[in-house]
């Protein structure tokens, strides 16, 4: 019996191999594409970015829009009032005509200008208050940006420190690993690197997310107009020239924005007492009235004022007077508090950069030193894998302390900054 057999399929993959590649359907290329990195933002540049878009310093300039109006408001003078009557006269005896009555009156109250010109003062204090709570929430604002910078360069620091390890450890690893395979080290010497190596990505991973939290905050403080996958231009170990102290004390008292706003309130606590005195007089009312019958016109001109007989406004002099005292003590108070506050954040200050100096000139060198010997003893056999675990711990312990130290030198440096009014001037 024969078979038909259909040679073509055969021949086709026959010759597969030796068709061109032009003969051949070209594969699709995998394209590998680099996420692109953000731009690199510096300091002032996030600052005046945050200060632009920053919602509760948006609404604090439309408070003061809302206070400038309120001068305006306290400055209008009265509309004079305008009154018409018409009526019907009936005649009760026979000489009298009855006829069709008009009348119409017109009346201006004149403020006494004391009362009004402290309530004007007073919308004034107000208008400054305001001015001045936008200092503060501005000075405010810039010091938080400044701490959520220096923090998210101290996580990016602790994630490169944390890096270095992971990269030492492995490095240590693979001795460790060629000493097991010759039978010079024991078995747990390797699970101990590796452990050591597990915790070291551990705390990295640690640290760049921390990092990355900082960043989503302070693009929550921008309202989200920061740039996609933006970065911080930097170095936590900034130095920046500061003043002595006395001349910080002066510059709070003058210029500190909350000192400020305390003075203005007190301002216009004196303005309503101004005013609760004056009100024993409030004005005059001039008024005049017409009335027309069938026989005669009759004009008048009165003058009417309140005196103060009964009510001689004592209550409400006496609360301005208890509000002012207060907003006195408040301000007095307040000021005695910054006094110490800026001591204490110099005193912070210096500690903060002699912990800096002791750990980057003495206790850093003496670490690495001891790693680097460790090292050099266990190559050569004379030590164990845990005494270079040990100098390693050292090292990381004397790296960390040593970057918080440089982070709360600019914590106390910011701290100082922001009670001598500095961050409440646009200079930045």
């Amino acid at each position: 019996m024969r078979y038909l057999v259909n040679w073509k399929p055969l021949v086709c993959l026959l010759l597969w191999p030796a068709m061109p590649a032009w003969a051949q359907p070209a594969a699709a290329p995998a394209v590998m594409q680099a996420p692109q990195e953000g731009p690199s933002l510096t300091l002032p540049e996030l600052i005046s970015t945050i200060l632009v878009h920053n919602p509760g310093l948006q609404a604090a300039r439309r408070l003061r829009d809302q206070a400038a109006a309120g001068i305006k408001t306290a400055g209008a003078l009265a509309n004079p009032r305008l009154e018409w009557s018409e009526g019907q006269t009936q005649a009760r005896l026979a000489s009298a005509m009855p006829g069709r009555v008009q009348g119409w009156a017109l009346s201006q109250f004149i403020e006494n200008p004391s009362l009004r010109g402290a309530r004007v003062e007073a919308a004034r204090s107000v208008e400054r208050g305001s001015a001045h709570q936008i200092d503060a929430l501005r000075s405010e604002l810039v010091a938080q940006v400044q701490l959520r910078a220096y923090e998210y360069l101290l996580r990016r620091a602790e994630a490169q420190a944390a890096a270095e390890d992971v990269t030492l450890l492995e490095q240590v690893r693979e001795r460790v690993r060629l000493r097991v395979e010759s039978g010079e080290a024991a078995r747990y010497e390797i699970i101990k690197a590796d452990a050591e190596i597990i915790n070291a990505r551990q705390r990295q991973q640690n640290a760049a997310l921390q990092a990355e939290q900082v960043l989503l905050g302070m693009n929550r403080m921008a309202a989200g107009q920061l740039p996609q996958r933006w970065s911080l231009s930097g170095a936590l170990a900034e130095e920046s020239r500061l003043r002595d102290l006395d001349d910080m004390q002066r510059r709070a008292q003058a210029n500190n924005p909350e000192l400020k706003m305390l003075q203005s309130q007190l301002e216009r606590a004196r303005s309503q007492v101004t005013a609760a005195r004056a009100s024993r007089w409030p004005g005059v009312e001039l008024r005049y009235t017409e009335t027309t019958d069938v026989e005669l016109r009759h004009g008048m001109l009165g003058v009417q004022m309140q005196i103060p007989l009964l009510d001689q406004r004592a209550g409400p002099i006496a609360e301005a007077g208890a509000d002012e005292e207060r907003m006195r003590i408040k301000l007095e108070g307040r000021q005695a508090e910054l006094h110490q506050q800026l001591r204490q954040a110099w005193k912070s200050l210096e500690m903060a950069r002699l912990r800096v100096e002791a750990l980057g000139q003495g206790a850093m060198r003496e670490a690495e030193a001891a790693l680097r010997v460790a090292q050099a003893a266990y190559r050569f056999g004379e030590r164990g894998i845990l005494d270079v675990l040990d100098a390693r711990r050292v090292l990381q312990s004397v790296r960390a302390d040593l970057l918080d130290a440089r982070y709360q030198v600019q914590a106390a440096r910011i701290e100082l900054e922001y009670l001598a009014g500095d961050y409440a001037e646009d200079k930045l």
